[in-house]
């Protein structure tokens, strides 16, 4: 008798290890701990996007540190839930939220080895600048985007973009709603002004060239309706939003309105471009230096992406040639 409940206990004590094996390996599998809810959000998230250089990019994990080579990509990232770990330096477009992050260098000169010091999971590039980040880049298991933002189209483009990473399309919806209804409303203001032909020039410390209807200015005056005198032209290859300029061609072409863009300050660009109307009497031919309808473009909102702040541009432009209209 003593026997028998000897075994009974152990057929007792055995059942009790079986049942607290079946249940640890159903909770977690073998020797692991039970799936929290997050990791098996992320084990569900998967994102194609396709970006700007026509690359389809495959997402199998929500991106968690980010950096971007564009100081343009912070807020539109921001709006629509995303942060950074890295971003290039600007004196310009330096959000609050982004002022603390690790520099990566300047757009121009990007620091790939302080890129890979940010440990991202995902870096942003930009188009035209930084393509050649690529292949390190992936070389080290980082998954890369190509961003093009430069005119209102491809702002727009990019919110919806940076929406799908994380998971906000709606944020990126009202955002774009929000941009449209602010441009419209400076396009009714416009109803029944003159509509003048214009020209943009570029001026750098090379000489000037002639601003598409791709570069930023280009699209802000398409958003006005203001025809360029420029549309048509043969872009130039290295900067293809750009052609080359002549003043024959400027006169020929008899701009109502002339706009000026350049890297630096204003006053000096317009000393600079005041004497050199002044030297070659062919400029004072053209209806827009006679009317003194000759304007400079800020270059945070003109020469950099002005990405969430479009609206400000399309303003600020339709402001300079009607200030009756737009008052500061």
């Amino acid at each position: 008798m003593n026997g028998l409940k000897k075994m009974f206990r152990s057929f007792g004590g055995l059942a009790v290890v079986l049942a607290v094996c079946v249940l640890s390996l159903t909770m977690a599998g073998c020797g692991g701990t039970a799936p929290s809810a997050s990791s098996s959000q992320e084990s569900s998230y998967h994102v194609e996007v396709t970006d700007d250089l026509g690359r389809v990019v495959s997402l199998t994990k929500k991106p968690e540190r980010i950096v971007v080579t564009s100081a343009s990509f912070l807020e539109p990232l921001h709006v629509v839930g995303g942060d950074v770990v890295g971003r290039p330096d600007s004196k310009n477009q330096m959000p609050d939220y982004a002022k603390d992050k690790a520099s990566v260098g300047k757009v121009y000169q990007i620091d790939v080895e302080k890129v890979l010091a940010c440990e991202p999971d995902l870096v942003i590039l930009n188009k035209g600048m930084n393509e050649k980040l690529i292949d390190t880049l992936e070389a080290n298991g980082i998954k890369t985007l190509v961003i093009s933002g430069k005119t209102y189209e491809e702002v727009k483009r990019e919110l919806e973009l940076f929406a799908q990473v994380t998971g906000e399309e709606q944020k990126a919806k009202d955002k774009i709603a929000e941009m449209d209804a602010q441009i419209a409303e400076v396009q009714t203001k416009l109803d029944g002004a003159e509509v003048p032909r214009i020209a943009i020039l570029h001026s750098t410390g090379q000489g000037l060239s002639v601003q598409l209807d791709t570069s930023i200015a280009g699209s802000v005056a398409q958003l006005l309706n203001w025809p360029n005198t420029a549309t048509g032209l043969t872009p130039n290859k290295k900067h293809p939003d750009t052609a080359p300029y002549s003043l024959e061609s400027l006169v020929e072409q008899n701009p109502d309105v002339l706009f000026v863009t350049s890297m630096g300050k204003i006053e000096d660009i317009r000393a600079g471009m005041d004497k050199t109307m002044q030297e070659n009497p062919a400029w004072q031919t053209i209806p827009a230096v006679q009317k003194g309808r000759v304007y400079y473009l800020p270059q945070d909102l003109f020469l950099l992406s002005p990405g969430i702040h479009y609206p400000e541009a399309v303003r600020e432009m339709a402001h300079c040639v009607y200030p009756e209209r737009f008052p500061s």
